[in-house]
């Protein structure tokens, strides 16, 4: 009974510092601040003005999350109104292919 007394001794002292590694997670945040609001929805629309739409709808909701700064979205938005400009005159080919430019530019697909 001797001899099992240092084992049980050394088996417990190599076990406590094991049982502090069992310990749970603290539960993840109720709510993401850089998730997309459960409101959103992208804007319905055919040709150069749903694109419009659709690209000035995500990068307000891209502002907003905080995904991209003030100084960013300006220049896409400006990039935006022009493109814009040209549909309303009816340009709808170089509409869309100015919105694409702006995607690719800024890393949108």
């Amino acid at each position: 009974m001797k001899s099992l007394a240092p084992v049980l001794w050394l088996t417990g002292a190599l076990a406590l510092p094991l049982a502090a590694c069992n310990q749970t997670a603290p539960p993840p945040p109720a709510a993401s601040a850089t998730a997309t609001p459960s409101g959103f929805h992208m804007p319905e629309g055919a040709g150069c003005q749903g694109e419009v739409a659709r690209y000035k709808a995500v990068m307000d909701n891209d502002l907003a999350m905080g995904h991209v700064n003030q100084s960013v979205y300006g220049r896409v938005s400006r990039e935006i109104d022009q493109a814009a400009a040209a549909c309303a005159a009816g340009r709808d080919a170089e509409a869309q292919r100015m919105i694409r430019a702006t995607k690719s530019r800024y890393g949108y697909s």
